[in-house]
């Protein structure tokens, strides 16, 4: 097992990333304090994985909230159902919310866990590479709105991140696609020798080597971990792992958080955001080229639903990062570097929209 420290300065947590965490109870009775637990997942990762990770909490005082499964579920409704079953099992300030699943699960087990009685712990044990990469570090936590992804919620870190590696093998392949989209953005904003890496190793990724994927996974949350550890609140750096996220939010809005996997649309704003920037002089062809490639090989679309400019821009400006009724975009000015733009042409991004949208 490897292990991984956030370090907040208010506080810390680990990350233990590695085979057979779910049976490793002396790893849980470690990481996961508390009288009364309460396992969220949803109806796919509970015939799975649910009755493993309560044997291995044998002797402790567990209960289970299972939900729906899908990104379309991700609403203050579900969140309720939490909040009831958390009131139902009497679930006092000293109680710890398990998010066993996805990052669906995770940002509602997680939005639930910081609204609940004015926050208790909240343990990530990630199941899906997207969430083992991205969602489950960094206290982001939410539900969607008609009006755009994510636009209710709080910050909640978790007292630890939990990745068991072996809950990939049973991963649908579309899914495991779906996580590589965050993995490739990482080498994207901030490491091309991250980038390198995982030209050389796309296949073994795709093919679940285990060696391939602890390090893609270890890679990643470390430099999530660090630039969090920088800016918890995103007032400044920690925006740049939006990268690809602005343009994809747009794109889930718009069909309605059900055609797309998040990692799916990401993988197409990315595409736009490269797209932009090269419009904008900052990257040349060749990079744009080179991220267009690695998505491909990823398994990713490469093209945008032709939902229109003018809808996709309005989805836009209701962005967590819009300031002052502009938005603000995550570009690269060299692959590996990213930065957050808030000052570009506007028609250049209309073109940009309408090319990829129209």
């Amino acid at each position: 097992m490897q292990t991984l420290q956030v370090d907040l300065g208010h506080s810390q947590y680990r990350i233990t990333i590695g085979s057979g965490c779910l049976g490793d109870r002396a790893l849980l009775a470690s990481e996961i304090p508390g009288s009364g637990l309460m396992i969220v997942t949803n109806t796919t990762v509970a015939r799975l994985y649910l009755a493993k990770l309560r044997a291995s909490l044998d002797g402790r005082n567990v209960s289970e909230c299972i939900l729906p499964d899908g990104e379309q579920h991700k609403t203050l409704q579900t969140a309720g159902w939490v909040f009831d079953e958390l009131v139902g099992k009497k679930i006092n300030r000293d109680g710890v919310v398990l998010a066993l699943g996805g990052g669906v699960v995770g940002d509602i087990a997680g939005f639930a866990a910081a609204c609940y009685q004015r926050g208790i712990g909240c343990v990530q044990i990630p199941t899906t590479l997207l969430a083992q990469v991205d969602s489950s570090v960094g206290g982001k936590t939410g539900v969607n709105h008609s009006g755009g992804k994510n636009l209710i919620g709080a910050f909640h870190q978790p007292l630890a991140v939990i990745a068991d590696t072996d809950t990939l093998s049973t991963l649908p392949d579309r899914e495991l696609s779906a996580g590589l989209a965050e993995v490739i953005k990482y080498g994207c904003i901030a490491d091309p020798q991250f980038l390198d890496w995982l030209d050389s190793n796309m296949e073994e990724l795709r093919g679940r080597d285990v060696e391939a994927l602890t390090y893609a996974i270890h890679r990643s949350c470390e430099i999530k971990a660090a630039i969090v550890g920088e800016d918890e609140r995103e007032q400044g750096r920690r925006a740049i792992l939006n990268f690809g996220h602005t343009f994809g939010h747009a794109i889930e809005a718009a069909t309605d958080f059900e055609r797309y996997l998040h990692g799916e649309a990401v993988a197409l704003g990315m595409l736009m955001a490269a797209d932009f920037s090269r419009e904008l002089g900052l990257i040349d062809a060749a990079a744009q080229q080179r991220i267009d490639g690695l998505l491909r090989r990823a398994g990713l679309p490469t093209e945008a639903p032709k939902v229109g400019a003018a809808r996709a821009l309005a989805l836009m400006r209701m962005d967590k990062k819009v300031l002052s009724g502009k938005v603000r975009l995550v570009l690269l000015e060299r692959l590996g570097s990213g930065i957050v733009v808030s000052k570009y042409p506007q028609r250049a991004l209309e073109t940009t929209l309408r090319e990829h949208f129209a």
